[in-house]
């Protein structure tokens, strides 16, 4: 390397000269590139904005200058030129780096996100706080054309306007979130980006200007420029907002980007520019496929044995396109996560049944709603963590009017590297307190494909079913059985203490009550697959039966399942002695699920160890 190991800080990368820069990028590629390959994590994304990131801090003076990163996934080179290149080989392993933004880790991380669509509403009110203190420094958000699909980012877009001081939203359109960007908004960005009459126009007085640098002449040059735009867009979204529009530029040329940002970052307005970059820039598979290479996974070492049980999300893919070829009323939404959520052959099978709404899980929900009311039965697949952004639409548009949506959860529980952000730990919590809903965990696939086919025979109210990201113990998706709503079924007799255990809890259970039996502790370990409503009737005959009770669930024990059954027992004046297992309450860092779940205590040597102690506790 001839600079990127030199650079500790945006100060050591503004001492080379703008002619190097392309040398730096190009070592920056190459790092990232080599690094993520061996050890996993978002490569396609941060490809694309290279360019963008050294030009970014090269003109403006971080961390003095706040810069806002949306998501944060495409900030990997972010971390690297902001004096973390040393470390940057820890990047998602437990106890390194974050994958994401994270404002603990460094001051240059202004702002931490894990969700996409926050960065202009961050990026404003920073602005306007510096404005009400009278300081003097500049704002710029970065966002991707997948993340203003979300309507978060137009209420900021909106709300900005009015700012009336300097803040910078730089939009990175490269065509892509995770899946292809869909939408009007999107059709709107690749309108302006693909004017061929504009855009040539716009390079012949670039060329020129390089060419007749002269001060009246350059001026002359950018009124025509500013002319043209006018015909070919009369005005822009972004305009009608209260923005000045500049671009679309080549966010890949580093040179061109320096010159118009050390233009724009003195105007004291809000400001958009729109950069086109390519997602996988630099590494041909990805620029090919930047769906598939936008996260990589490690290498391993030795090659592993190929499971013949699916993971959760390629299970649920498959029941849902069985049950869709028997019934044609059902029909799917995601939030552009129609890989994540394993519906890539619905959407071939079913397209006209298949709904990808873009990055807005609000919208989703309620879009939901309506499907509903006119008798299709709506199937929407988020991840548990995405699912909170939706809490009010949930409770608004759905449960309230008793609409039979299903909610599938997937990653609910700890989903490894990823972290904190995307850990699916809230949602037996907050969906367990709204009235009219059914809250549900399968301890396997087959269990997920009776329930999702109990769900479609329901009429009058939402269900909900959360799984976690990992194998589905078993899984032969042969015809599915409608459960009783509300039941509950004993997995393995005992005689000393009761297990209560929820969803991928209920394996880990029985392995725990089969170590510990050769020190005479026998275990009745009870399926719990309905969080609400609970199985009442089973348990006081259950809690008839024994004193002590476990509950076990790999969400947060706050307003978990276990405080229902604790709950529950209170009512009725109950003596029994209980305790909550689960996550503890505080945010859990990224690493291997294996290694979190150990952590926290959800490992079954550890759920033995507790068991143990509690039965060796003298009775109350």
């Amino acid at each position: 390397m001839k600079y990127l190991d030199k650079i500790h800080s945006p100060k050591d990368l503004k001492k080379i000269p703008v002619s190097e820069l392309n040398q730096v990028c190009s070592e920056l590629r190459h790092y990232i590139i080599d690094t993520i390959n061996k050890i996993g994590g978002h490569l396609a994304p941060t490809l694309g904005t290279i360019e963008l990131t050294t030009a970014v801090h090269y003109v403006f003076n971080a961390p003095k200058d706040k810069i806002v990163w949306d998501t944060g996934h495409q900030a990997y080179a972010h971390k690297v030129l902001t004096g973390r290149f040393s470390e940057f080989h820890t990047i998602r392993k437990y106890k390194g780096l974050s994958g994401f933004l994270k404002r603990s880790e460094s001051e240059y991380d202004i702002f931490g996100a894990g969700h996409a669509s926050t960065s202009i509403s961050a990026a404003l009110g920073i602005a306007s706080a510096r404005n009400l203190n009278n300081e003097n420094y500049k704002v710029v958000s970065i966002i991707g054309d997948g993340a203003l699909s979300g309507g978060l980012a137009f209420e900021a877009l909106n709300n900005a306007g009015n700012v009336r001081k300097q803040l910078l939203v730089i939009v990175n359109d490269n065509d892509m979130s995770i899946s292809p960007n869909l939408g009007a908004f999107r059709n709107y960005l690749v309108k302006i980006a693909t004017n061929r009459k504009y855009n040539k126009i716009r390079k012949l007085i670039y060329r020129t200007i390089k060419k007749f640098p002269s001060k009246l002449f350059v001026n002359i040059l950018r009124k025509t420029e500013a002319s043209a735009k006018k015909f070919f867009f009369p005005t822009t979204i972004f305009e009608d907002l209260g923005f000045r529009y500049f671009g679309p530029i080549d966010g890949h040329n580093i040179e061109e980007l320096i010159d118009v940002l050390d233009k724009i970052k003195e105007l004291d307005k809000p400001v958009v520019l729109h950069t086109i970059t390519k997602k996988g820039k630099g590494l041909d598979y990805a620029e090919d496929d930047p769906v598939k290479f936008h996260g990589v996974k490690e290498k391993k070492k030795a090659p592993q044995k190929k499971s013949s049980v699916p993971i959760y999300q390629n299970a649920f893919g498959e029941i849902v396109c069985d049950l869709a070829e028997k019934n044609e009323d059902l029909v799917a939404i995601t939030a552009a996560m129609k890989e994540g959520t394993g519906l890539v052959d619905f959407s071939k099978k079913f397209p006209d049944r298949f709904f990808d709404v873009g990055i807005a899980e609000g919208h989703a929900v309620t879009f939901s709603g309506g499907l509903s009311v006119n008798n299709k039965i709506p199937v929407v697949a988020i991840y548990s963590t995405f699912l909170q952004r939706a809490f009010d639409h949930i409770i608004h548009d759905i449960s309230l009017q008793k609409l039979p949506v299903i909610f599938c959860l997937d990653r609910s529980g700890l989903v490894g590297e990823d972290g904190a952000t995307h850990h699916g730990v809230l949602d037996i919590s907050y969906l367990r307190c709204i009235q009219n809903i059914i809250v549900t965990a399968p301890k396997d696939g087959n269990e997920l494909r009776d329930l999702i086919f109990t769900a479609t025979k329901n009429t009058n109210s939402p269900f909900t079913i959360r799984y976690p990201k990992e194998e589905c113990i078993y899984f032969d998706n042969k015809d599915a059985k409608i459960i009783e709503i509300g039941s509950w079924e004993t997995v393995k007799q005992g005689a000393d203490i009761l297990i209560l255990a929820v969803g991928s809890m209920v394996k880990r259970a029985i392995d725990a009550s089969e170590l510990i039996e050769k020190q005479g502790i026998s275990c009745e370990v009870v399926n719990c697959r309905f969080i609400k409503p609970m199985d009442e009737k089973f348990l006081r005959n259950a809690f008839n039966k024994f004193h002590k009770v476990i509950t076990i669930e790999e969400g947060v024990v706050d307003g978990g399942f276990g405080e229902g059954v604790i709950s529950w027992a209170k009512k009725l004046n109950l003596e029994n002695s209980i305790i909550n297992i689960g996550i503890p309450g505080e945010f859990i860092d990224h690493g291997p699920r294996n290694i979190l779940l150990e952590e926290v205590g959800l490992d079954c040597s550890s759920l033995a160890e507790k068991i143990i102690n509690f039965k060796n506790l003298k009775n109350d």
